[in-house]
Formats: C-alpha cells, structure tokens, sequence
C-alpha cells in the first residue's frame, strides 16, 4: 500500500467514522466533513451488537470495556394483557447510538473533524479528487467516501434515480429512564430484549446504558421502536405536516411533531400494546417518530468515490444490522485498498463484495417488515408477511445477524 494518501470522508455520522478511524490507523491522511455545524448528539436510538460488529470495532482500534453496553440473556413476547406468550434464551449486548458515537469519534482528532461542512459538488481526474463545499472551501485529496446517509448528495450526484422508497409504516421511537418506571415495569421489562406483536404492528424493546454510559440497574434506559403503518398520501402526510402548515417529507424534526399526534401515539398504546409497553411510551419525554425507508444503490464505486453505510444501502431497522453492515462496509473498503496501489481498482474490489451484501441485508429487512405494510401488493408480500405473524419467527429473526454464508459473489 502507498502511504501518505488523502481521503475525504462526507459524513460524520457511525459510517464515516468507522471509515475514518480504520483509514486513519492504515496510515492515511483523513479528514471528515459533517453538514451539521454542532457536535452531533445523542439519538434517541439504540444499537444491537453482533460479533461482526465488536470485531470492526477491533479493526478500528476501538477499546470496547464492560460499560460498553447492557447483557440481556432471554428474548420475550408480552400479549396485549401483559402476560408472556413465549421466551427464548438468546444472549446479546445492547448499547446507544450516543455512546458508539463517542466512542468512534473519541478516534478521530478534532482537528481531522470539520462541522458545519455542506458538500457541494466533486471533481476527479487521474490523479485526484476535489470536494466543494457550501462555503467555498475546495478539499483535494486521493480518495472520497459518501457516508452522507439516506439522503446522500454525492450518491444524488452520481444516481439521481436511487432513491429511498417508503416501506407503508412508520416507527415510533423513544428512551426512558429506568428511575421513572412503575416496580413491574421495571422488573418484567428490564431483564429482557421484549417483543409485542399486535395486528399488523410491531413493538421492540429493550435496556441501553443510561447517562453517563451507567450500566447497573437503576440508572439504565430502556429503548423501543413500535412500527405503526401509515398511509403515505393521508396519514403520513397528516403526521409529518406541523403546526405552521409546513410538510417535511423527509422527516419531520421531533421538536415539530404536533401535540395532538404525539397524544393519539399514546391513546394508540393504551389500546394495542401490553400495559408495560404502554407505560413506556406515556413515560418517554421525547417522543418521536421516522418514516421507514428502502434504499438500494446499483453501483457502489466511481473511480476515486465509494459509497458506503447507509448512503449505499438502507435496510429496514429489523434485523438490526445498519452500523453492523456500515461498519463491515469499512472493513471491506480498507482491506480493498491495502490490497491494491491503485484506488479504482480497489474500489471495485470492495463494490463486487458489498453490493451482493447490502442486497441480501435489504432484502431480509423488507421480509421481516411485511407484516407492517400499508399495502400487501404481490403474492412475494403476502408470504412474507404471513411467516412474520408468529411470535416465534419475530423472537428467532428480528436483530439476529441473517446467514451471512448464503451470501455470494453475484448473488
């Protein structure tokens, strides 16, 4: 491998400071661009660990100590009465989306991170590549990185007809201090990576570190996600329309969310949920909600540009694999690129094995979420969404990394 080479990373989210981290320990000369002007912060979101995960952690350079996350040992689904309706013993550690960001970022030197960074446009011949910046600035380098998100604008440059297509439901999403629960809910929810399963809707719950990363009982969180279908022309447009009039159909920012959607949310867990995943919903402060999307990219490498994360793919939440898969996408690039003096060709490298990937992990992801759909449109929904109606095929499937071994070159 030459040393000594420049790499431009758009995104300073989980995907690029994976990629950053991993560059950087290679011996390249990285720096990041973040749109956001501030530090970003803590989301209200929670992360499942896979092996494949804690082990580009490693390759990143990444310590990973006790506090690293909360070890649940049984899976459970609760009925609408509250009662268990099955268990599995399934051993997993569960951490925030907060803390892996620190712990990335904690990787990367402040002065490698630039905020407040809008890309514009690139340039590349030959022998190099030039980012542009809202602000005028123009980065040179060898290399670029799109980790930009769902909404990437170098992927956007480069395929505007790859674009994110709403899946007919949406999640609700929150994080509660274990401190504020009732005793049962705190002892029949907390031990246990917990499952509901009302009709065509879907509950996913389970304990994260607290603030300040504390793990021992009392000062924990418990994080959910609860997928709801919602009509895209009417009840989606409704929910992401706020107070002004305004539709954010990208998403609408949880502090615009009307008051009156976020009270049906709650009247809506009265109704459906167990009451102990009620009580988590009524006892979460910020409340809020996404859109779920499906993003596939046809190419993934452009000479001296990859694209990577979730500006690649974006699979439904479901199996819980999105930092997995854009961490492993990391792994991936690097490998590639030490493999190869020349950057196109490793990039190509590193496309063939991960476009066969990202499919296979979106592909899974829209089978586990049949079952919420607005709409079942071809026999192909109708079976998966009929296979994902029992308890015991959400409780062995959802946040389990899928048989990586059935994915194949060309596949």
């Amino acid at each position: 491998m030459i040393s000594s080479r420049k790499a431009i990373v758009i995104g300073g989210s989980l995907g690029g400071l994976f990629a950053a981290n991993m560059l950087l320990r290679a011996g390249w000369d990285v720096h990041v661009y973040e749109r956001v002007a501030d530090e970003l912060q803590g989301r209200g979101a929670g992360i499942v660990t896979h092996p494949e995960l804690m082990a580009a952690l490693a390759t990143a350079g990444i310590a990973v100590d006790d506090d690293f996350g909360v070890e649940v040992r049984q899976r459970i689904t609760l009925a609408q009465d509250g009662s268990v309706r099955g268990a599995r013993d399934m051993p997993q550690k569960l951490t925030a989306w907060g803390h892996m960001y620190h712990v990335l970022r904690s990787g990367i030197p402040d002065a490698r991170y630039h905020n407040g960074k809008q890309f514009v446009s690139f340039t590349q011949d030959e022998t190099s590549i030039t980012a542009t910046f809202k602000d005028g600035e123009q980065v040179r380098g060898d290399l670029l990185l799109a980790a930009d998100g769902l909404r990437s604008a170098v992927r956007q440059s480069l395929l505007p007809g790859a674009t994110p297509a709403y899946a007919g439901y949406i999640a609700w999403r929150g994080l509660v201090e274990e401190s504020s629960l009732s005793p049962r809910a705190r002892q029949e929810l907390f031990p246990y990576f917990a499952f509901g399963l009302p009709p065509r809707e879907q509950m996913i719950a389970y304990p994260v570190a607290g603030k300040g990363n504390a793990v021992e009982p009392g000062k924990r969180r418990y994080n959910f996600v609860w997928y709801r279908p919602a009509d895209e022309a009417t009840t989606l447009r409704d929910m992401m329309t706020d107070a002004s009039g305004k539709t954010w159909p990208d998403g609408i920012p949880p502090p615009l969310i009307r008051p009156e959607v976020l009270a049906e949310a709650r009247r809506s867990a009265d109704e459906v949920l167990a009451p102990q995943f009620a009580e988590v919903v009524h006892k979460t402060e910020s409340l809020f909600f996404q859109p779920i999307f499906d993003l596939e990219s046809p190419r993934l490498a452009f000479d001296r540009v990859a694209l990577l994360g979730d500006a690649a793919f974006v699979a439904r939440p479901h199996c819980g694999m999105g930092v997995t898969k854009a961490a492993g996408d990391a792994v991936a690039l690097v490998d590639a690129l030490q493999g190869n003096d020349d950057i196109a060709t490793a990039l190509r490298v590193y496309e063939k094995g991960r476009l066969a990937f990202g499919r296979f992990i979106v592909s899974h992801a829209r089978a586990l979420g049949a079952y919420m759909q607005a709409q079942i449109r071809t026999p192909e929904e109708q079976a998966m969404a009929e296979r994902y109606r029992t308890h015991d095929a959400v409780m062995d499937e959802t946040a389990v990394a899928p048989a990586m071994h059935l994915v194949t070159e060309g596949a």
